[in-house]
């Protein structure tokens, strides 16, 4: 079945621990010794990680897990946890029977994370974490004191939809389909708003979950957006992407036409820790080291894990996750394949590793851009 979950791996002889190398160094390229080839850059964590979930994901494929037992979501009982009431006893709570995918992403995402987490230098509480990066999680954390639940959200992972949610749990808004354009910060709290003893006590007696997707749907969704859509994106970004990337651009570009690859070298030169929202790994916007979350609920089954959230929050029975919309088109995998196939390998080689905690600890596998799979 199952192996068994990592073991913390100490750092070697004479060097820093791990979590805060990885804190101190962006992932991206070092040099074998003067002279030598450009290396990608995978530390230990970064081995651990993706064989804790590379090693499960296998074992779907080979049909391993076929007779296991569905496997629970939530992590064991808090005392004194007062959402906890809204919950189901341990045990019946779980995924949809005959999914094992789903039963085994979520097993990944736990155990992974406990393995990961639990490296020396890993933070375990956001004020472990230097002021720029606790200001950032913060910054993502939005507060329902009413229904005692706090949600990070990630932004191209539904969180207009989330936001909307939680004005709705406030009173602010009537329902979920009242057509107006998404305000993202009035009528709404979050945990930078309030004072560090009022964010410790709702850190630890709050319900806490984020939602995730495989990132680079996610990046790939943030690009078609912002640089085809939004003309403020096309004007800050997009000018100065096509300036640097592209040969012959002049110096006043329109930036409404910057290319996947063109994006792509921009995030390779972008420190993780000080990239917009939209394009920032998770684990630098959530901090999942820093923040023990309840719950982490994925892009792919959107609605149902939404609204299975607002169950355990004991949200009113009118309160739904709003329903995607008719001429809504998001990032399809065919759409994301083909992205990918026309990119240069070299360059998403360089690019994998900002997002490789992202791919490992949220269990999504790591893209397949051989030449045999690009000419399928």
């Amino acid at each position: 079945m199952f192996p068994r979950p990592l073991t913390p791996l100490a750092a070697p002889n004479g060097a820093e621990p791990l979590g805060r190398a990885l804190r101190r160094a962006p992932l991206g390229r070092a040099r074998a010794g003067i002279g030598g080839p450009p290396l990608l850059l995978p530390s230990m964590l970064m081995f651990a990680v993706i064989v804790a979930s590379s090693g499960l994901l296998l074992m779907i494929e080979r049909g391993i897990l076929a007779e296991m037992k569905p496997l629970p979501l939530h992590p064991p009982n808090r005392e004194g946890a007062p959402w906890r009431q809204a919950l189901p006893r341990p045990g019946g709570l779980s995924l949809e029977a005959g999914d094992p995918d789903l039963q085994v992403r979520q097993d990944v995402r736990n155990r992974t994370l406990r393995a990961v987490c639990r490296q020396p230098g890993m933070p375990r509480d956001p004020w472990d974490l230097p002021v720029g990066q606790r200001r950032t999680l913060l910054r993502h954390i939005l507060v329902s004191d009413r229904y005692r639940f706090l949600y990070c959200y990630v932004p191209k992972v539904a969180c207009s939809n989330w936001k909307r949610v939680l004005k709705v749990l406030a009173g602010v808004l009537d329902n979920v389909d009242v057509r107006l354009k998404m305000d993202h910060r009035n009528d709404l709290v979050f945990l930078a708003d309030l004072r560090p003893e009022e964010i410790r006590y709702r850190l630890q007696h709050y319900f806490k979950f984020l939602f995730v997707r495989d990132p680079l749907e996610r990046l790939l969704s943030a690009y078609r957006n912002k640089f085809g859509e939004i003309r403020e994106y096309q004007q800050r970004y997009g000018a100065e992407i096509v300036r640097r990337y592209r040969a012959g651009a002049g110096p006043s570009p329109a930036g409404d036409d910057v290319t996947f690859p063109e994006f792509l070298r921009y995030l390779v030169d972008e420190d993780p820790e000080r990239m917009n929202e939209h394009w920032m790994p998770v684990y630098h916007l959530c901090q999942p080291c820093a923040v023990r979350y309840d719950f982490v609920g994925s892009y792919e089954r959107l609605e149902a894990d939404a609204n299975q959230v607002l169950e355990w929050v004991r949200a009113p029975p009118h309160v739904r996750f709003p329903a995607r919309q008719a001429w809504y088109r998001p990032a399809s995998p065919e759409g994301l394949h083909y992205h990918l196939c026309s990119a240069p390998r070299a360059l998403l080689q360089d690019v994998l590793p900002k997002y490789i905690l992202d791919f490992s600890l949220f269990a999504y596998p790591l893209p397949n851009i051989t030449r045999e799979a690009c000419h399928q």
